[in-house]
């Protein structure tokens, strides 16, 4: 099969050299690789045009589903992998996440790890990051765009990347692939690399940001009810003033904290990081889930007043 590589970029000329190293790295070459950058200002579409078969577009204003979509119909294969441009790609990348799709399946679900080189980073992948695959359920499982491979006819059928939805778009494509019945295989051995966000502020855009396209699209309304129920919850224990709703809350509080704290002692690179651990990741978590809330109830008022495309 001959397969086109396609990703989007903004901004990130300094990405370039290490993400187009990986992809001359790749144990299975893309016939051709087609990077659509949203207006950079930064020389980004130069830095990465200098990359071997890469065909570069330029889409000033584009968001990422439109950038994504520009991509798609710039390609010339049938067989389209996905990444992003400042992702790190493992050698053996593009030949794993093809692989299922060789044998039959409409979506291959690739995996991706983050690059941590702080406490900081650490702690913060495990707040929401699985140590390994280990812990996907693949029938649940929902692909991020950094690694994804997929059939024309697959996209084709949901409509395309969503371009009224600004982020969260590779989400809302694999609901429909999984509302379609679409035959989705996970690749575990298909890698990518990135980097988290370095501070608070940035962490909280982010996370604010993806549930506010969760809110814009619909998406995932009983694990957001379920987030706001447990800390109305919480916080109606604590304010109880009795001892068994505090000593209940403290119980469920250490339940819900459990599995990430337990990644950030696996993922500790110190006695003292392993003890930090336990303090500054259920922190972290009360952090994001704020972010989450704040921009979820976002959404859903923006939801209401625009009556976008996805109600």
């Amino acid at each position: 099969m001959k397969v086109t590589l396609i990703s989007t970029v903004k901004n990130c000329a300094g990405a370039a050299e290490a993400f187009l190293a990986s992809l001359a790295a790749q144990t299975r070459a893309p016939e051709e690789v087609v990077i659509v950058d949203g207006g950079s200002s930064d020389g980004t579409a130069e830095a990465y045009g200098r990359g071997e078969r890469v065909c570069v577009l330029v889409e000033a204003r584009a968001n990422i589903s439109r950038g994504r979509n520009v991509a798609l119909a710039a390609a010339t294969h049938d067989v389209i992998a996905a990444t992003d441009a400042d992702c790190v790609l493992d050698p053996g990348w593009l030949e794993a996440i093809v692989a299922p799709i060789e044998a039959g399946a409409d979506v291959s679900m690739g995996w991706y790890e983050p690059v941590l080189d702080t406490s900081f980073e650490r702690w913060m992948a495990a707040v929401n990051l699985p140590l390994d695959p280990a812990e996907v359920d693949p029938a649940r499982f929902d692909p991020s765009a950094r690694s994804v491979a997929f059939r024309r006819a697959a996209i084709e059928a949901v409509g395309g990347y969503p371009e009224w939805l600004a982020i969260g778009e590779d989400m809302w494509v694999d609901r429909r692939w999984r509302e379609a019945a679409m035959d989705m295989r996970f690749a575990p051995e298909a890698i990518v690399r990135w980097r988290l966000r370095s501070g608070l502020a940035e962490t909280w855009s982010q996370y604010f940001g993806y549930a506010r396209g969760d809110g814009l699209a619909g998406m995932h309304p009983d694990r957001h009810a379920l987030r706001f129920g447990v800390y109305a919850g919480l916080a109606g224990a604590l304010a109880s003033g009795r001892t068994w709703p505090r000593a209940l809350a403290a119980a469920g509080a250490v339940a819900y904290a459990r599995t990430p704290v337990r990644r950030g002692w696996a993922r500790a690179r110190t006695p003292r990081e392993r003890a930090f651990a336990t303090v500054a990741v259920p922190a972290l978590m009360a952090f994001t889930d704020a972010a989450k809330m704040a921009g979820y109830a976002a959404g859903l008022a923006e939801r209401r007043r625009s009556r976008s495309p996805g109600a």
